[in-house]
């Protein structure tokens, strides 16, 4: 009896330390109250935040509005014919899962040369770089042009997509402990 709940305090502990894990990625609304939107002001916004494999982008823009990720060409010249995606549901989701520089702007090629546009540099996550060698690391087109100090965080009531897929994991870990201890 005693072994048993040895193994449940030991997979309850490997939940926990799961979820401790998973607190590294951040997750950012694009224009924060504003949105992705023509008046708001996004070199502003992108100030001080640094972005780091695992984080999340939100963008939340009217129905008329889009999201599309370009090359730095494109980007440069607001381009819409070689675009890598392309967004319109209203509320985008985009995890930065690679180290390098990520350009987004809006389909209407006017917004794009009014401002409404986002290049967010990705730098490795901390985590990342004490298990990955640096030969991984893919470089970026242009080496990088933003200023990217310690970021600031996003409203509590979003979540990141790592926490729910790893959510699925530890349950599933738990599950098999609570087996492994009954039988």
């Amino acid at each position: 009896m005693n072994m048993r709940k040895q193994l449940v305090f030991v997979v309850l502990s490997l939940i926990a330390f799961g979820f401790a894990i998973t607190s590294d990625a951040n997750t950012y609304i694009v224009g924060d109250n504003s949105g992705w939107d023509i008046s708001t002001n996004l070199d502003t916004w992108e100030q001080g935040k640094k972005f780091v494999v695992g984080d999340v982008l939100v963008f939340q823009y009217a129905s008329t509005d889009s999201v599309y990720e370009v090359g730095q060409e494109s980007f440069r010249t607001c381009n819409t014919t070689n675009v890598i995606n392309c967004f319109s549901d209203g509320n985008t989701s985009i995890p930065l899962t690679s180290p390098g520089e990520r350009y987004f702007f809006c389909g209407n090629r006017l917004y794009c040369y009014s401002g409404m546009k986002l290049d967010v540099i990705v730098e490795r996550n901390q985590s990342d770089i004490a298990e990955a060698p640096l030969s991984s690391v893919p470089e970026t087109e242009s080496g990088g042009s933003k200023n990217n100090n310690p970021s600031t965080i996003v409203p509590s009531g979003v979540k990141s997509i790592y926490s729910e897929s790893n959510l699925v994991l530890m349950g599933l870990l738990g599950f098999w402990g609570v087996l492994i201890s009954i039988v």
